[in-house]
């Protein structure tokens, strides 16, 4: 008996589908991704060659050495940790949120102590918070 083989056919794959079913998913996680704003602190940068207007007496000053000693309206803190800095501040304010809060941080002071005091003042509720810079004039 002799039995012809039928000549092997190439397998044909249809990329079709696989190509819907990646562009459906790419549609879904542009859809379901969240745009929330992250930011909870409203900051406003001051000009480094204006002199900001602020009363010393309305505001708290917070600021941080290049060691990250913290001092509270010119009180120095026992130590830097979150706790201390939200003690000081509530002292400070009492129960007032509304009151401005000046930071004011060494250039070679590490980034998380200012982190820190942010994220402090964030979850406290204070929302007028400046960073304050040197003028032309002081840096000379």
């Amino acid at each position: 008996m002799n039995f012809l083989r039928a000549p092997l056919e190439e397998p044909k794959v249809n990329l079709t589908p696989l190509i819907d079913v990646v562009f459906l998913l790419l549609i879904f996680f542009m859809v379901s991704t969240s745009f929330e704003k992250q930011t909870a602190l409203k900051i406003s940068l001051p000009k480094a060659s204006q002199q900001a207007e602020l009363k010393k007496d309305d505001a708290i000053e917070v600021a941080i050495d290049a060691e990250g000693r913290m001092y509270v309206n010119q009180q120095g803190l026992l130590n830097s940790r979150a706790a201390t800095l939200k003690a000081a501040l509530t002292a400070a304010a009492g129960s007032n949120r509304s009151v401005p809060v000046v930071l004011r941080a060494d250039g070679e002071t590490a980034h998380h102590y200012v982190v820190t005091t942010m994220d402090v003042l964030a979850k406290m509720g204070f929302s007028n918070l400046s960073i304050a810079a040197a003028t032309e004039a002081e840096e000379q």
